[in-house]
């Protein structure tokens, strides 16, 4: 039996559609990201498969137990964390957590074990009120509510917008540990760095799934030669590199622009042109693909099918 598992979900918020016969199975124990954008259609989704909204079709099922139709049953089963903090900021740190201890009918010291590694480091702020905490010691205190009555399956959606770098590392690391004591994690993120982290990945855009599979076989799914190419003056650079005819696809990524080339052309030619275009100097080194890659293009290939569609007469 799949710990979660979904067949043709679409979703519509009047005349939008935020999830677009979506279908995907989750195996026990694995921890399985949705990668995409704001706008994706991952929060819509989650709240669904979180028993909080039903879906306009298809059908959910989270270990067996239909989500809408059992959703009293799966709620003493699901443990879920929503994008925005939304706990009691008036409450203090433990008085959140004693709350929600008590609505599941347990209390802090039966589970205490399993939120130990997360609470231990919010536990000198106890007495203080949860409105004022950082941004990374909320997460935890969300996560610790969320995990107070031992759910199977934990639901978090976009779990580190907006936590610095350290506390992304940390929360990772946390999950990790929850992966160990067998429960099943649905996560989302804008972030493509943390797909790596995840035992699968789905990538989803404008409510559709684009592809799902392990993060290494998404990235050798990619199937061409990549150069990153890097120049101080990395805007010049950028206008230089899509201005050429051999360029396929240039894209920014941090300190350098990402870049295909086309057949026949080489790379010690495109370092030529960009000398003639005054970038001396410009370093291009052959890389490996990125989830990042792969994403943007599945999506020039998806809109590459829209065009022709639509070229053709035909309804999108």
């Amino acid at each position: 039996m799949k710990a979660a598992e979904a067949n043709s979900i679409t979703h519509r918020y009047g005349n939008i559609t935020a999830v677009d016969d979506v279908s995907f199975g989750v195996n026990d124990g694995e921890i399985f990201g949705f990668i995409g954008p704001d706008g994706a259609g991952k929060t819509t989704l989650f709240r669904i498969a979180a028993t909080l909204i039903i879906p306009s079709g298809g059908r959910m099922t989270l270990f067996g137990l239909n989500v809408v139709s059992d959703f009293r049953e799966l709620r003493n089963h699901i443990g879920y964390m929503p994008g925005r903090f939304s706990l009691y900021t008036d409450l203090t740190v433990e008085e959140n957590l004693q709350f929600y201890a008590t609505i599941f009918g347990t209390s802090i010291r039966e589970n205490y074990h399993l939120i130990e590694p997360i609470y231990r480091q919010i536990e000198p702020f106890r007495k203080r009120r949860a409105g004022r905490l950082s941004g990374g010691m909320k997460q935890k205190l969300a996560l610790s509510c969320a995990l107070i009555h031992k759910p199977r399956i934990l639901i978090l959606d976009e779990p580190t917008t907006g936590v610095d770098a350290v506390s992304r590392t940390e929360f990772w690391e946390m999950l990790e540990g929850l992966k160990k004591e067998g429960i099943t994690i649905l996560v989302s993120t804008p972030y493509m760095d943390e797909a790596l982290r995840c035992d699968r990945i789905a990538l989803m855009q404008q409510g559709k799934l684009m592809g799902i599979d392990t993060p290494s076989a998404i990235r050798a799914s990619y199937g061409k030669r990549i150069y990153a190419v890097s120049h101080p003056e990395r805007y010049r650079l950028l206008m230089a590199l899509r201005a050429m005819t051999g360029v396929v696809s240039p894209e920014p990524f941090g300190e350098a622009v990402h870049i295909n080339l086309r057949e026949g052309v080489t790379a010690e030619e495109v370092k030529r042109s960009l000398q003639l275009a005054g970038l001396e100097n410009a370093e291009l080194t052959e890389i490996t693909a990125g989830i990042e890659d792969v994403f943007l293009e599945m999506m020039r290939r998806r809109s590459e099918s829209l065009r022709v569609l639509e070229s053709e007469g035909l309804k999108v």
